[in-house]
């Protein structure tokens, strides 16, 4: 292997989430895989194919790069909705590869019916509606025009969804809110369905939504975090965990990321004397040092510098010094035997010991979703247990 990094990716945890939330929205709801941000540094490639293999069919991306990644390695079978970035130069090969998309502005709308025209193919869409969360989303003042252009080129047209996005329904504060998007956004469906706007899927649930609010779950559900084994917030787990109607002895999620490195040389260092670049860490004692091939060029963050620790051994070796940009240093002191080549855990369990991706985005000031994502695209994934 190339690269001094490498990230495994647990098909049987996976396989175990889908199941468990697959129960949760019921059968008759479709599971919608969320591989926006490289599958929140699972890696797109390698993801989608092991989502498959528990069963999905139907995956979401942001653009139509991402569109583009997934298709290379998708079954002829699954299905691709882009929610986000679709340029009008775009949009031709995405209708003749029936790739579904997002609708959320009257333009959007009116290049769609272009291109399906001159592709000879049904642009298949989805209406996102603005129901409070002022990202994207289709006005209700522009409702009568979408209707309009809808009916006048049905022959181009195949409403595939009506949708809306929840603002934060990872959390309590954010209540109210929510209830009254909802209530917009049945309001809204009324008048389309009135209309005669009838889709195959109406949407709103997302990880946070459809484990929280259960009236938010509809037809289709799209799936992010929680499908990769971590739950959105820590209310939405306690929530879920132990409420009155829990039956759950230990956390149904489980995560399908490790992240892992090798010991690249071992140093001994003398009393007295700073490790690293500055002052930051001076040795109070004789040590015994590892240096590990990762930096912050690749996604280990530099606010871990003195403060994190991976795991070698079995057991946990404290960052010493600042993280620099392709490599650290770690205490290794209370592990004599420890030599070059030896495994080390960035994120991931090593016999008894665990360093979650939650305590590693509390260490450097980090959400999950973002500590995932920047995850480097060039890291390796490899898929264990499949």
């Amino acid at each position: 292997m190339l690269q001094p990094s490498w990230i495994e990716l647990d098909a049987k945890a996976l396989k175990k989430n889908i199941r468990y939330l697959q129960k949760r929205i019921g059968k008759d709801a479709e599971f919608t895989s969320v591989i926006k941000g490289n599958a929140y540094g699972h890696g797109i490639e390698e993801f989608t194919p092991l989502a498959e293999s528990a069963g999905v069919r139907h995956f979401a991306v942001y653009d139509a790069y991402e569109a583009y990644r997934a298709l290379q390695v998708k079954r002829r079978d699954s299905h691709l909705i882009i929610l986000g970035m679709l340029d009008d130069d775009q949009m031709d090969w995405v209708i003749d590869q029936e790739i579904a998309f997002y609708i959320f502005s009257i333009e959007r709308l009116q290049n769609a019916i272009a291109a399906a025209r001159k592709v000879k193919k049904k642009a298949r869409i989805h209406l996102e509606l603005e129901t409070g969360m002022y990202r994207t989303g289709l006005d209700e003042e522009s409702l009568p025009q979408i209707i309009s252009l809808i009916k006048k080129n049905s022959r181009y047209l195949f409403l595939e969804g009506i949708c809306t996005h929840l603002a934060g329904a990872e959390s309590i504060a954010n209540f109210s809110r929510i209830q009254d998007q909802l209530a917009c956004f049945t309001s809204l469906r009324k008048y389309l369905k009135k209309q005669g706007l009838l889709p195959q899927y109406y949407h709103s649930a997302c990880s946070a939504a459809a484990l929280t609010y259960s009236n938010t779950i509809m037809d289709l559900v799209r799936f992010g975090i929680a499908q990769y084994g971590f739950w959105p917030s820590m209310e939405t787990k306690m929530k879920n965990l132990l409420s009155e109607d829990s039956k759950f002895t230990r956390d149904p999620l489980k995560t399908v990321l490790s992240w892992k490195s090798r010991v690249m040389s071992v140093k001994h260092v003398e009393r007295g004397n700073f490790v690293n670049y500055g002052n930051s860490f001076l040795a109070t004692k004789n040590m015994r040092l590892a240096a590990i091939p990762i930096g912050y060029y690749h996604g280990y963050n530099r606010s871990l510098s003195n403060y994190g620790h991976v795991l070698i051994h079995g057991k946990r070796a404290a960052v010493v010094g600042m993280v620099n940009m392709n490599m650290f240093m770690v205490n290794v002191t209370h592990l004599p035997s420890v030599k070059t080549g030896d495994e080390v855990v960035l994120i991931g369990k090593q016999g008894d010991m665990q360093i979650t991706v939650a305590s590693f985005s509390e260490l450097s000031n980090m959400v999950n979703y973002e500590l995932l994502a920047r995850l480097p695209y060039q890291i390796p994934r490899i898929v264990m247990g499949d």
